[in-house]
């Protein structure tokens, strides 16, 4: 036992490890020393080299489980271990006693095997073994330990292992045996024996033995699975038994890894899964660290910076764990025992915890690459952690989008930063769903991920494109051979990519490939690394990257010797990779080469070398040889899609795979194979259930069964199927897993692959399968459709990584047809045991203690299998860990639902998440507690619940994110207490904001205040709140102090009026402050109850609190109009709206028009007329006096809508709440008139949604404002005039009137008695039309276009017609043009104007193609236009000249209508008769016509016969002495002319006679019509109609009796000598007694029964005595004066007027003056001129000789007239000058239009500029500034420069207002006050800014008075600065200060010309 002790006492005394260093690896320089560390022989120091005290020639290697039983016994059994370290001192010594030395295998051949007895049954086992040297020449004898095992563990293993190792050649088992002498004689102590380096003939395949599973797994654990390190060769592996600590060591390796080691240039290993190439890259790693660590304190050189990248965070973590051991074991070596001792609580197991949830900051890796010091080296990273620590110092970049890419690369606290990122778990849950499922079908989501990530977006060929990304041409051009994934189908899988990028630009995410492309982009374009470039880097699993990531790590690394690539594309791990070690090294190739032609080297750089391993470490010979068969199967079809290696081998073979085909779902071995005999279930356990990482290949495998299927849906199929057996995944989970046992299940049945594709790799089988030749098998011929089969590559790089996984037995289970072509393929190699039902099968399920499932458990929550995990967890009866895993486990759900499910459902997911967090973390101490809250917090930010989650972070004590989470959820109560109470963990810029946000918050809000004081004095809160305008605060203060002037106008700056006025009212007793409320209130009201608001309103909101304030506001202090608005607006709110409230409003309305202000009484007005009723039962007075103030009313609104600048007005403003920002810009008051739509039921509906004031220019708010009043008046106008046609008072009821009852119960005519009936109200009813028509004008005059409509046209005819009837009632009594009095009707002349031209208007538009009664509307047109001068129309209308109707024209081809005008317009001599043949047509013919139209045109063809005839049987003024007119005969000028021809009266008679026979007739249905109206037009279905009323008998008996009355006036005046004369009174007696009834006489009706049975000498009596009951007197008795004829005397109670004149000139000056003044009035637009020709001059009346008239002949048809009545040329001529007057008229009315389009049509921009000039010209003019370049910067840039800062400013105040914090904190929330802070306090600076600027600047300022040109440009400078401050658009300023700046500020280039030189050649002679 002396020499433990003296071993101990020795390490006690040593502090420092004594090293060894080799010349040949330190060189020299002048000036310093370097090492080279990667040079060979120092890694051999480092790692070999060194001899222990006391231990022999004899290196000891020993092996794992050797090393794990000393452990065991240095913790446990002391004893025990000081035996074993004697025992294994005496055989370093070679002391190979009997007892030391005891052959163990019975064999007694092959390789011994011996035994050390340490204790009675305690034996050590090992061998001598034959191993090279570390001079790699020659070959050394070594003791191999194996183990200490019992005596009765010793088995008949060791005969297998000895008969094995006999494979190694005769050779190797000759040197094993040998010895040398013995170093001392008679004792068996020898010396190792040293051979050289020679081959050995290596048998692979030795005779196999018979072993059971146990021996099986053995052997293979020895062999394969153990390592074995120096124990006598160092003292590191003794001084980690001292310590206890479960460090690694440094054990041997093969001759090819050590090469691999020691090479000294950059190298790429490939080899297949296990053969150790993570070991190599480790190994290497540590010699080059340790060899620093050697050389450091001897020569100052700096620490090999070297860096380990991998794809995956685990393995990083693992490899970095393992070389921390490896490099704690080679350094114990120099430690005392206390600082061993220390090395026990150096590594701290993090427990649970998911190392993808550690921050870097955590696991000490710093945020940024620049950043990384001498300390972090080596590093172990993944590549994702090594781009965001790049790609947060390419933030600092300038390039804008490079920093807006590097953000979503950076590692953030923001959870919800994750879902930017485009994992494959991404692609197939969010993205693949939403692809169009013709693309989707039958692919394989994996496949085409990695297709995009590593062909279209990660290849080499994508750095040649902008986008990062392959075209279709360059992709679908791809060769099929070196990419033979989707040969076939290149054209879909690109249709999926360019659906995937368009979706991910839609969602704004990132893949791989773009984080990538974007770094590469900044470093490419000339931005370098920020830090130094590593010297080493290592990067593992490279197939896992994209290539284009190869361009990146090559650019990080400056050594380019220090590159070291490994990996195997056979085995993919990482979605998205897709290329080859060739291509890889092609690409760094081509890389190393550009970048070796741009740099000169001290030395030439070595070219890499290529090593493959070709051993696998991991599996047993049977699953190597099945893996390899399936990679040959691949190289035999796609060669170039896999890289070519050797073929692989494992050491020790094993059992074959074996295939189970033929087992259906319901055979009872499936039971018996997965649980073993019935009745014995046993659960598939964790047998050797525990994670041990292997170091030959650096990836964590476990000793359990696992259960492959290829897919989710395979795996719920099997577990419905078999239950929960066990661990079950598929073969994307297992990746980067390994099990002892494999059951791969239906991997074929599940393929998407069909059997005729399958087939191909029957072309790869032996010769004879299965008693088969190979040709018998058909299989298909793989060359005719190579890209027919590309499917089978992948799915057998897929069935490659499910072999893989296991690592001593495999099954294969598959029942598919499918899964022949690979059983014959594997059956033609024997590489598997096909097993049919009814074979005895070994069952599956093996049970596992409780230590092995929690150690299983582990390893699966390592690997991120969280539901297996749980399983393994409950077996071990671990309920803490079970929540964690399922905790774990619900995160990966909420994380799937991200894009999938609905928002709602997420949040859920990650809420139960948080909980199931919060739960272990309640139950967890230690430091997994905090990263548990950590976790439950993200889980609460991304379930929205801000409030969980900062507890969370409290509780993780990670408190300024618990800040920042209480600030986001508006606890900011919380927030405060955390600032307080922790600002010591809290950085400064983030507690500053916080703090300031919280200040915001409560400055804000009035019913909060703060846990504790936010500020720390008096003037600290006053310049906060000044400085963030929070100006309620501000008041708050000021009206604390009494200071409500200040407080009100603070109040009203800020746009708060009502609590302006109400601070303002606090002082009553002070005038100005009364006023200034008055004003404001004023305001205010017309603000919110501008024009057009309804009533209702008044009564609510702020309306209704203004005239509340109105009501305290004492009114003596103001102004006469400012009191009458007030009262204006208190009478419009008053409660009911009764006859009250609208007299006060008319009577305002009057006084407001007295002083001219028409805005407010039209506001009056619209009230008084805002709803108007459905019927107005009104007197005749009352409605005219309604009409009278509507008119006035609709005239208003006329006036504003036709104003020329309506919006210029200030009133017109106010009136409809608009208000100007500045000269082009205005806002409307949200719901104000403007922005209404009028309705037919209200004029107050339809308002618009806006809620906030929307800017206009001035052309954009004219033209809306003008289009909405002339829409307003329309409306209000429609409404009155449908209450005009509902209303009686404009038509009279002719039945009621004449026989005073009516008997029509639906009557809608006014019945007025008889005796009512007088002028008075004749002319009012005229006015009431006219009243009416002046109302309709207003909305024609505002709607031109409208008169061109149908329906408009139609309204006018109509209002005509009643116009007409209203100056010719069907009755006389009703009254006559004679009694017309234009002077009692109000706005007469306006009235007379508006008919004029409606008659003239109706008059062109009238077509008898359309018309449903043409000859009743020209009849009554004719007769209109000749009142009110208009007839010179019909002369040129085409109803006149061009559309004459059939029916119309007599003898063929005269025009009746031309006859009608004739008579009644034209004075020549054939015009009254031709009138009596167009009667005679319309009466004879049954021409459908209005009778009453037709009795009036009769009437007046009757009196021009009279007066006529008269003339012409006594010319001169006695020729209508003694003659008893009516009225009405006498208006009318043209009928005293004795010339024309009256000869036609016969054919007028007999028209007549005609017409009383069908009035007088019984059966007269057909001739008399039913009349409807169409809208307001009659539609008459027979020939004689009347308006309103059917044609009944009655009507008949009265327009009879119209007719006889006017017949018997005629006879009685005609000459009673005159021969004619005596004919026409016999036929006028015939026709009258004809209509006498042939019964009694009461038959007769009475209203015509006297006239009947009168004489001729009786017609006048019989007319007085029927007009003794008219209130109108009708007849007039002419007497001429001083005349010798007889004068009849009537008698005083005939009511008979006597007329006296002198000449008969004065008979129509006395009765035709209305319609001389309707002619007359207003002739502006006087009509054409119409010639009156005649055939000569006329004599003087007195000279006219008497004409005796031929009677016609009744017999004779009637005839046209004859002669000329009109001179063609001269109406030619009149034409031609009506025509040039037009166009004349036309190029003036153009140019004006052409004019108001061009100012229309200006920009805002444009308008302002022009008001601004027009302003600095008054100035300029005024001020006398005199000529110069000032004044030229004056008139020309200044104004643009005022218009940019005026836009400027403007902006800049419309931020402002919308950054007010109070007001968006209650409209917003709380979640942008940082933002909003920041905006105002900004806003607000620039703002002043830009106000002294332009009060600097004003056109009127001293500014300009001074005239400095320097301090003009200095002015400009600060406005350019100004508009930089302002953030968005300012609306055309900058365009306008270029203009300024190049005017003002740029300075002129002058060009000077060269002066020509002077010649002076010519003086050489002088």
């Amino acid at each position: 036992m002396y020499l433990w002790d003296d071993y101990i006492s020795r390490i006690q005394l040593r502090s420092t490890l004594s090293t060894a260093t080799s010349a040949a690896a330190i060189h020299s320089s002048p000036g310093h020393s370097t090492i080279n560390i990667s040079n060979g022989s120092s890694m051999k120091i480092s790692l070999y080299f060194g001899n222990a005290d006391n231990f022999g020639d004899w290196r000891i290697l020993i092996g794992t489980n050797a090393t794990k039983k000393l452990r065991e016994f240095r913790i446990s059994d002391t004893k025990k271990f000081k035996i074993a370290f004697k025992k294994l001192k005496e055989l370093s010594n070679g002391q190979f006693s009997d007892e030391n030395q005891n052959r163990l295998d019975g064999t007694q051949s092959g390789v011994p095997i011996f035994e050390a007895r340490m204790q009675q049954d305690l034996r050590l086992v090992y061998q001598i073994d034959c191993v090279p040297d570390h001079d790699a020449e020659t070959e050394r004898q070594v003791i191999k330990i194996y183990g200490i095992y019992a005596c009765t563990q010793l088995n008949g293993v060791w005969d297998a292992m000895s008969h094995h190792l006999s494979g190694k050649g005769e050779e190797y088992v000759r040197r094993c045996i040998y010895r040398n002498k013995s170093v001392i004689p008679g004792a068996k102590v020898y010396v190792p024996a040293v051979f050289p380096r020679e081959a050995h003939d290596v048998i692979v395949e030795p005779p196999p033995l018979a072993l059971g599973d146990q021996e099986m797994d053995q052997l293979h654990s020895f062999l394969v699975l153990d390592k074995y390190v120096t124990f006598s060769q160092d003292d590191n592996v003794v001084a980690g038994l001292i310590a206890k600590n479960d460090v690694e060591h440094v054990f041997e390796l093969t001759m090819q890894e050590r090469k691999i080691i020691e090479c000294t240039t950059s190298c790429y290993v490939l080899g297949r899964s296990g053969t150790g190439k993570t070991t190599t890259m480790l190994f290497k790693m540590l010699g080059i660290q340790r060899a620093w660590q050697l050389h450091s304190e001897d020569l100052d050189i700096p620490r090999p910076r070297q860096i380990f990248v991998t794809k995956s965070r685990m393995l990083a973590s693992k490899v970095e764990e393992y070389f921390v051991k490896l490099l704690q074991s080679l350094s114990l070596a120099g430690c005392t025992l206390e600082e061993l001792a220390r090395l026990q609580s150096r590594h701290v197991d993090r427990g649970l915890v998911d190392g993808d949830d550690v921050p870097d900051a955590q696991c000490g890796i710093p945020r940024r690459y620049s950043e990384l010091e001498d300390h972090h080296f080596p590093l172990f990273l993944t590549f994702d952690q090594l781009a965001r620590m790049i790609a947060a110092d390419i933030l600092d970049a300038d390039h804008p989008e490079a920093k807006r890419i590097a953000k979503l690369f950076m590692q953030s606290n923001d959870p919800e930063a994750l879902d930017t990122f485009v994992s494959f778990d991404v692609f197939a849950n969010s993205y693949w769903p939403h692809f169009p499922q013709r693309l989707t079908k039958g692919r394989d989501p994996w496949l085409v991920f990695g297709e995009i990530m590593g062909i279209i977006r990660g290849s080499e060929k994508s750095l040649e494109f902008d986008v990062g990304t392959l075209d279709k041409k360059t992709y679908c051009s791809l060769p099929p051979r070196s990419n033979p994934t989707f040969s076939g189908q290149r054209e879909i899988v690109y249709a999926l990519y360019e659906a995937y990028s368009k979706l991910k630009r839609q969602r704004q995410h990132h893949d791989v490939a773009d984080r990538t492309h974007a770094i590469l982009k900044t470093l490419l374009d000339g931005k370098s690394f920020k830090g130094p470039q590593v010297d080493f880097l290592y990067v593992d699993e490279a197939q896992d990257n994209l290539l284009i990531d190869a361009l990146l790590l090559r650019l990080l690394c400056k050594n380019p010797e220090g590159l070291f690539w490994a990996g195997d594309t056979a085995q993919t791990i990482s979605a998205g990779s897709s290329f080859r070690f060739d291509d890889l090294k092609a690409f760094i190739y081509r890389i190393e080469v550009n970048h070796t032609s741009h740099i000169v080297r001290e030395r030439a750089v070595s070219p890499p070398e290529t090593f493959q391993l070709a051993i696998n470490y991991r599996s047993h010979g049977g699953i190597v040889n099945c893996a390899h068969s399936v990679i040959k199967l691949i190289s035999h079809f796609w060669p170039n899609s896999i890289d070519y290696l050797q073929p692989e081998h494992g050491i020790v073979d094993g059992s074959k795979p074996v295939f189970l085909t033929g087992w259906g779902k319901d055979t009872a071995q499936y039971q018996q194979f997965f649980f073993g005999a019935p009745g014995s279930h046993i659960e598939f356990g964790a047998q050797q259930c525990r994670s041990i990482f292997s170091p030959s290949s650096a990836i964590p495998h476990m000793k359990f069964t696992g259960i492959l299927v290829r897919n989710e849906k395979a795996k719920q199929k099997f577990q419905q199927q078999v239950g929960e057996i066990g661990l079950i995944m598929t073969l994307y989970e297992s990746k980067g897993l390994e099990f002892n046992d494999v059951l791969l299940y239906n991997f074929f049945e599940d393929s998407s692959v069909d059997l005729s594709r399958w087939r191909v790799v029957l072309n790869a089988t032996n010769e004879v399968v299965g008693g088969y030749h190979r040709s018998q098998l058909q299989a298909p011929a793989f060359e005719r459709d190579e890209s027919r089969y590309a499917a089978i590559c992948s799915e057998l790089k897929l069935l490659y990584v499910g072999i893989t996984r296991a690592r001593k037995r495999l099954w294969i289970v598959d029942k598919s047809d499918k899964a022949e072509p690979m059983k014959l393929f594997w059956s033609s190699r024997s590489q598997i045991q096909n097993c049919a039902p009814g074979t005895d099968v070994s069952h599956l399920a093996v049970s596992s203690t409780v230590d092995e499932w929690a150690e299983s458990g582990r390893s699966l929550f390592q690997h991120k299998r969280y539901a297996q995990a749980m399983h393994c967890f409950e077996r071990a009866n671990m309920p803490r860990e079970v929540r964690v895993a399922k905790a774990y486990h619900f995160r990966e759900l909420a994380r799937a639902t991200v894009g999938v499910a609905l928002l709602t459902e997420q949040r859920q997911a990650f809420a139960k998440t948080a909980e199931a967090f919060v739960t272990c973390a309640s139950e967890t101490p230690g430091r997994e507690r905090l990263q548990y809250y950590r976790i439950a917090a993200e889980c609460h930010v991304r379930a929205a619940e801000d409030r969980k989650a900062a507890d969370a972070y409290l509780n993780a004590e990670e408190y300024e994110l618990a800040a920042k989470r209480y600030r986001k959820a508006g606890i900011f109560n919380k927030t405060v207490d955390v600032l307080k109470s922790h600002s010591q963990r809290i950085s400064r810029d983030c507690s500053d904001e916080l703090l300031t946000v919280c200040r915001l918050y409560y400055c804000s809000k009035d019913d909060e205040k703060p846990p504790s004081s936010l500020f720390h004095s008096i003037e600290e809160e006053l310049e906060f709140l000044d400085k963030y305008g929070l100006d309620v605060a501000l008041v708050v203060l000021y009206e604390s102090h009494g200071k409500y002037v200040e407080a009100g106008e603070l109040h009203l700056s800020e746009d708060r009026p009502l609590d302006a006025i109400r601070v303002f009212l606090k002082d009553k007793t002070n005038h100005h402050a009364v006023r200034r409320a008055a004003d404001i209130l004023l305001e205010c009201l017309w603000k919110h109850c501008s024009f057009g608001v309804a009533r209702q309103e008044l009564h609510n909101g702020i309306p209704e609190t203004l005239i509340s304030f109105s009501h305290s506001l004492p009114l003596d202090p103001l102004s006469p109009r400012a009191r009458d608005e007030i009262k204006m607006f208190q009478a419009a709110a008053a409660e009911g709206h009764d006859h009250t409230t609208i007299e006060a409003l008319e009577n305002l309305a009057g006084s407001f028009q007295e002083r001219n202000e028409n805005a407010p009484a039209l506001w009056c007005l619209n009230h008084v007329f805002s709803r108007l009723p459905q019927h107005l039962h009104a007197k005749l007075e009352d409605f005219a006096l309604f009409l009278r103030k509507f008119y006035t009313y609709s005239h208003l609104l006329y006036t504003i809508a036709s104003h020329s600048d309506p919006v210029g007005v200030q009133g017109i403003r106010r009136l409809f709440g608009i208000t100007q920002l500045s000269d082009d810009q205005y806002v409307v008051q949200p719901g104000s008139f403007i922005l209404m739509t009028p309705s037919a039921k209200s004029t107050t509906e339809g308002i618009d949604e806006r809620t906030n004031p929307s800017s206009y220019s001035h052309g954009q708010i004219t033209d809306a404002f003008k289009q909405r009043v002339r829409s307003y008046l329309r409306h209000q106008v429609n409404v009155e005039t449908r209450l005009c046609y509902n209303s009686k008072i404009l038509s009279q009821c002719l039945l009621h009137a004449i026989i005073g009852s009516c008997n029509y119960a639906k009557c809608k005519q006014q019945h007025d008695s008889l005796s009512s009936l007088d002028s008075t109200q004749y002319n009012a009813r005229i006015g009431l039309h006219l009243q009416q028509m002046r109302i309709l004008q207003l909305v024609y005059s505002a709607f031109p276009e409208m008169r061109e409509w149908k329906t408009i046209q139609g309204g006018i005819a109509d209002w005509i017609a009643h116009l007409y009837e209203a100056f010719f009632p069907p009755f006389r009594a009703q009254g006559s043009l004679a009694n017309l009095d234009w002077s009692s009707i109000e706005g007469a002349h306006d009235g007379i104007r508006v008919t004029r031209n409606w008659v003239r208007g109706a008059i062109y538009s009238l077509d008898p193609r359309k018309s449903t009664d043409f000859l009743t509307d020209i009849l009554r047109l004719i007769k209109l236009g000749s009142i009110f001068g208009a007839g010179d129309a019909l002369q040129h209308a085409n109803c006149v000249r061009r559309y004459r109707p059939k029916t119309l024209l007599r003898n063929g081809d005269c025009y009746i209508v031309k006859d009608v005008i004739d008579s009644v317009q034209s004075s020549a001599a054939k015009s009254i008769s031709a009138g009596m043949l167009g009667l005679h047509h319309i009466m004879c013919n049954d021409v459908q016509v209005n009778l009453s139209v037709l009795c009036d045109y009769i009437e007046e063809a009757l009196s021009a016969y009279v007066i006529t005839l008269r003339l012409k049987n006594n010319p001169g003024a006695d020729s209508l002495h003694d003659a008893v007119l009516p009225r009405s005969w006498l208006i009318r000028t043209n009928k005293s002319d004795a010339r024309k021809d009256v000869r036609q009266i016969d054919y007028l008679l007999d028209g007549i006679k005609y017409l009383l026979e069908k009035l007088r007739s019984d059966s007269t249905e057909g001739y008399f019509c039913i009349v409807g109206f169409v809208g307001h037009s009659e539609v008459c279905a027979g020939n004689l109609w009347l308006m309103h009323t059917n044609v009944t008998p009655v009507h008949r008996s009265i327009f009879i009796a119209r007719i006889c009355r006017a017949l018997c006036l005629a006879s009685h005046n005609c000459p009673p000598h005159n021969l004619h004369c005596v004919r026409l009174n016999v036929r006028i007696l015939n026709m009258i007694t004809s209509l006498r009834s042939n019964g009694p006489p009461w038959l007769t009706p009475s209203i015509y029964r006297r006239y009947t049975e009168a004489t001729r000498e009786q017609y006048l009596r019989v007319v007085v005595d029927y007009d003794e009951k008219h209130a109108i007197p009708n007849l007039v008795h002419l007497v001429r004066k001083g005349t010798s004829l007889r004068t009849s005397d009537f008698a005083m109670g005939w009511r008979i007027e006597q007329f006296s004149y002198s000449e008969l000139d004065e008979i129509p000056a006395r009765f035709a003056s209305p319609l001389s003044s309707a002619r007359s009035s207003l002739r502006v637009d006087a009509p054409a001129f119409v010639p009156r020709l005649t055939t000569s001059s006329r004599p003087k009346p007195d000279h006219i000789p008497p004409t005796n008239i031929e009677p016609a002949k009744t017999h004779e048809p009637a005839r046209d007239v004859e002669g000329t009545l009109f001179d063609n040329d001269q109406v030619i001529a009149a034409m031609n000058e009506e025509e040039s007057a037009a166009c004349l008229i036309q190029r003036a009315y153009r140019r004006y239009r052409q004019k108001q389009k061009q100012r229309s049509e200006r920009t805002t921009l444009e308008t302002e500029r022009s008001a601004i000039f027009a302003t600095c010209l008054k100035h300029a003019q005024t001020c006398g500034f005199t000529r110069g370049f000032y004044r030229l910067l004056y008139l020309g840039p200044l104004p643009h420069l005022l218009v940019a800062l005026k836009k400027g400013i403007s902006t800049a105040g419309f931020i402002k207002a919308k950054t007010k914090i109070p007001g968006l904190l209650l409209q917003e929330g709380h979640g942008r006050l940082e933002e909003l802070g920041r905006q105002r306090s900004e806003i607000s600076s620039t703002l002043k800014q830009g106000q002294d600027l332009l009060k600097a600047l004003s056109p009127d300022s001293q500014f300009h008075k001074n005239r400095n040109i320097g301090d003009l440009k200095h002015a400009v400078l600060q406005v350019e600065e100004f508009l930089r401050r302002i953030p968005g658009d300012a609306g055309g300023a900058p365009e306008e200060l270029a203009i300024a700046r190049k005017a003002i500020v740029t300075e002129k280039q002058v060009q000077h010309q060269k002066k020509p030189s002077l010649n002076v050649e010519d003086l050489c002679g002088y």
